[in-house]
């Protein structure tokens, strides 16, 4: 596998306030039951998910597209990581890499995640930075994505932390 160093890491940086505690935001975030029901951007679902809450431990999602997304029904995008960070409730560090599966020579992506939780007066700040540090020869598109694909996801983060507080 070949993959491009970047002499200086793609950052990108999402805030998101939540109506939720602290703490269901947290489990939102680290029970893998509850992660696939929100995790991944519009018309995808997760049908694989492990998180081994400890430094060390492991994190790995398969996002799949769904139906609505014609032609692309079915591709699933893995991400496999360990945790380098876990201070419960409100801050979680990751280092992954994420592909599209049958193609991981050419579409991964290398990437650290960090995750800072902050609560005020019932509301739930969620920080995300994200560090591209690396992408296969065919992953551009994939990185230059990732930005919406994160705000989707936070969106959908929001919507189902509204029906489950």
């Amino acid at each position: 596998m070949i993959l491009q160093l970047f002499t200086k890491p793609k950052e990108l940086d999402l805030e998101r306030t939540y109506r939720a505690p602290l703490t269901t935001v947290w489990d939102a975030w680290t029970r893998p039951e509850v992660l696939r029901q929100w995790w991944g951007p519009e018309k995808t679902l997760v049908p694989e998910c492990r998180i081994d809450l400890r430094v060390g431990g492991e994190i790995y999602i398969v996002m799949e597209a769904g139906a609505e997304m014609g032609r692309y029904q079915g591709t699933r995008w893995p991400m496999a990581g360990t945790l380098t960070r876990v201070e419960a409730p409100s801050r979680l560090s990751y280092e992954a890499r994420s592909w599209t599966e049958g193609e991981e020579a050419t579409s991964t992506i290398v990437h650290t995640n960090d995750i800072t939780l902050t609560e005020d007066q019932g509301m739930t700040t969620v920080r995300l930075h994200v560090s591209i540090t690396q992408i296969g020869s065919k992953a551009k598109m994939a990185a230059f994505g990732m930005k919406w694909g994160y705000k989707q996801q936070l969106a959908k983060l929001g919507k189902h932390l509204e029906a489950h507080t």
